[in-house]
């Protein structure tokens, strides 16, 4: 049997459906969503602006920044129209988009976050070669294959769901255009697919997780030979690593490590990757980071002295 597409548009269900819930939540979200882009946005120009931050860790860093800054961009703003209006529906087109832009950025993180971990098992494991091993041309191409595996990913994914035929309900039980939601609508079989889907997401999820938690085992364990000093530094920043990790993979694998099946509870874990981790990320790196605190505290000090002494100067 032949099926057309004749689905022109989804309706997003949301969180809630109650009235005084969607209001609660849209308060939320959108602060949620200030205080994300603000602390990003704070990391990002608080690195660019500081010599002292040159090392290829704080290249690394405003990456991420990127990444958290783009990623809850992609769904938050919707999500806090929707709750505000009640008006949420998307374009198919629109929605294939946000398919593929929440992929691209959630892969991009991934590899990034190895990217990361093998800067910081150089970093300790290897500290007369870091400058050597770690030199710009590496990191440069550290990302660029950072951002090349998550458009790989995230093109596997639309082009599977692209081209499924959508000839009957269009209600999606999530507040985003997301795989498994996506599937279950299908007017087709999709159990082959959705194994398909298993190996493409969830298995990056499992094994790039499995090998970030080995090598930060391997950094912890070589801790042995530094000097107390040495030691507390590097689990500081290790420890920092290793909260991000857990906050994005765990829900992440909860998520896309299973047979297609859309379960309510969903769209709740998909609120801790899409809009905490993001959150927390910047706060994880600047209060747990020592250089990263007194560039900051330098930076503004520096930059409120001056305001200061223009407004002197204006009278």
């Amino acid at each position: 049997m032949e099926y057309s597409n004749n689905v022109t548009e989804f309706v997003l269900l949301g969180l809630t459906q109650d009235p005084g819930g969607q209001k609660a939540l849209f308060v939320i979200f959108l602060l949620t969503y200030i205080v994300t882009m603000v602390g990003n946005l704070l990391t990002l120009v608080t690195v660019l602006a500081s010599p002292s931050l040159g090392s290829p860790m704080y290249l690394f860093l405003v990456y991420l920044s990127l990444m958290d800054a783009s990623y809850p961009t992609v769904i938050s703003p919707k999500l806090i129209k929707d709750l505000l209006y009640g008006q949420k529906t998307i374009s198919f087109s629109a929605c294939m988009g946000q398919l593929f832009l929440e992929h691209l950025f959630g892969g991009a993180e991934i590899f990034l976050l190895v990217a990361m971990a093998y800067d910081r098992y150089v970093a300790i494991c290897k500290p007369l070669h870091y400058i050597t091993i770690m030199n710009r041309q590496v990191c440069i191409l550290l990302l660029v294959v950072s951002s090349a595996g998550g458009f790989v990913h995230s093109l596997v994914q639309l082009l599977f769901v692209y081209n499924l035929p959508f000839c009957g309900p269009n209600v999606i039980d999530h507040f985003m255009c997301d795989m498994y939601p996506l599937l279950e609508l299908a007017c087709t079989d999709t159990y082959v697919l959705g194994l398909t889907m298993v190996a493409n997401g969830g298995a990056i999820c499992t094994v790039v997780f499995i090998c970030l938690l080995t090598s930060y085992g391997i950094i912890l364990s070589s801790l042995k030979t530094h000097s107390q000093e040495g030691r507390r530094k590097a689990l500081s920043t290790c420890f920092s690593h290793i909260t991000v990790v857990v906050l994005f993979f765990v829900p992440c694998i909860f998520m896309y490590v299973r047979p297609v099946s859309h379960l309510s509870v969903d769209k709740f874990i998909s609120v801790a990757y899409v809009v905490i981790s993001p959150m927390l990320n910047p706060l994880i790196y600047t209060l747990r980071n020592s250089e990263m605190t007194n560039a900051m505290k330098k930076l503004w000090c520096r930059k409120l002295g001056i305001d200061r002494l223009r407004v002197f100067h204006s009278y």
